[in-house]
């Protein structure tokens, strides 16, 4: 491993963002649920942008500076995960995403959490690709407007369904990846 190129204080700064992430995840739930269903929640937008953002600063702070760690390797998309999924379903529960949405996104997350499971005690390790993670930000992005917007507006609806089809693509291709490095180590 490259030797960190910042100071001991700010190694810990990627992982903080995580742990933000994480920590943001039931405070935009309590936010949305006390909403007016169905209409713009400002609020819970800003939270989950700021979810977003850190998403992307973490990420590229712990590669920067070489300071990227298994916790982060695990608990950022776990992070992600999360706070996607607790918004998809809020969201669908305001009538503002269709259920079979909700459904592909679920069953994704549950077999990219249940493949992480079975490869990594093989040796797999995961690397985001950046077709994941143009995803993942579209994805984040849609949800933000599906958040701001009237449910009467129709377009978030069209950039969820664009990164979902990214989210899809990138899923069968780390789904792939592991079981070809799992057949090919063998194990």
């Amino acid at each position: 491993m490259a030797t960190p190129a910042v100071s001991a204080p700010l190694r810990a700064l990627p992982n903080a963002l995580t742990v933000l992430r994480l920590a943001l995840v039931p405070i935009f739930v309590a936010v949305l649920l006390a909403a007016d269903g169905g209409a713009a929640c400002w609020p819970a937008g800003i939270i989950f942008g700021v979810a977003g953002v850190t998403d992307q600063v973490d990420g590229w702070l712990a590669r920067r500076w070489r300071v990227e760690s298994p916790f982060g390797k695990l608990a950022d998309p776990f992070a992600d995960r999360l706070m996607i999924d607790a918004a998809i379903v809020l969201l669908w529960l305001d009538d503002k995403l269709p259920w079979a949405g909700l459904a592909v996104i679920l069953v994704r997350d549950v077999l990219l959490v249940g493949g992480y499971r079975l490869v990594v005690p093989r040796g797999y390790t995961f690397e985001v690709t950046r077709l994941g993670k143009l995803a993942t930000w579209l994805l984040y992005s849609a949800i933000g407007f599906l958040l701001v917007t009237d449910r009467s507006a129709a377009w978030p609806e069209d950039v969820f369904w664009a990164g979902l089809a990214l989210a899809v693509v990138a899923g069968v291709q780390y789904l792939l990846k592991a079981n070809r490095e799992v057949r090919r180590s063998g194990a």
